[in-house]
């Protein structure tokens, strides 16, 4: 059960907010007004910086029985319960929390990588007809390719590592992942040898992940961390 809820936080984790700090990237980057993308970026951005604490606090206030976002989903369905208590929309809630928090400093690196793309190259294919769409597949995205399979075996290295605080915080039996078993196996039941095996194997997990990836993307597209 733990490994299952792991794996289903954290590959619906990868799907998601994976793809949304590029593309979110890329709609920052063909702003005309770079005073305005800056402005973009950082009001993005603070989210990353609020407490976990307090991120849980507002999730938990947001999705109660009186809400806003439970009266929403109320309007359109009619059931105004607390939607933390459902077990369908623990997964739901926890992913789109974290592209909300997430985006915007995520996006940085791509922003960055964006940068260095040589502009003659987007002024030779306008003169060749290139529309904006085209430029995106045939010019930016091959130019930041390296950095995304980078961040991509990153993410994957990590695939099992789910983080108990927010697990915790917003505690939900469905939603026990084995970085939340092991803090209260370990630090609340005081079975440390039993708590450090588990993470062992998360770790080992973890390592064979990011090897393989490594090794597949290497030979896909020549990029890799090693």
């Amino acid at each position: 059960r733990l490994l299952k809820n792991t794996l289903v936080i954290s590959v619906t984790s990868l799907v998601v907010n994976f793809p949304i700090p590029i593309i979110f990237a890329l709609l920052v980057n063909e702003l005309r007004s770079k005073k305005y993308g800056k402005l973009v970026q950082t009001i993005t951005s603070l989210p990353h910086f609020i407490s976990l604490m307090v991120i849980c606090g507002m999730i938990k206030t947001f999705t109660m029985d009186t809400g806003i976002i439970t009266k929403i989903v109320g309007a359109l369905t009619g059931d105004y319960s607390n939607l933390l208590n459902k077990p369908g929309a623990f997964v739901p809630i926890y992913i789109l929390s974290g592209t909300w928090q997430e985006m915007g400093w995520s996006a940085i690196i791509y922003i960055a990588a964006l940068a260095g793309v040589d502009q003659e190259l987007y002024e030779a294919s306008a003169i060749d007809g290139a529309g904006k769409l085209r430029q995106v597949f045939a010019i930016t995205l091959p130019s930041i390719i390296p950095t995304i399979v980078v961040m991509l075996i990153l993410r994957i290295g990590g695939l099992l590592n789910v983080g108990y605080e927010k697990i915790i915080l917003l505690y939900n039996e469905t939603a026990d992942v084995i970085s939340s078993f092991v803090y209260r196996r370990g630090i609340v039941q005081s079975d440390w040898s039993y708590s450090a095996a588990v993470g062992l194997f998360n770790s080992v997990i973890n390592f064979i992940l990011i090897i393989t990836a490594n090794k597949i993307s290497n030979r896909l597209t020549e990029n890799g961390l090693w």
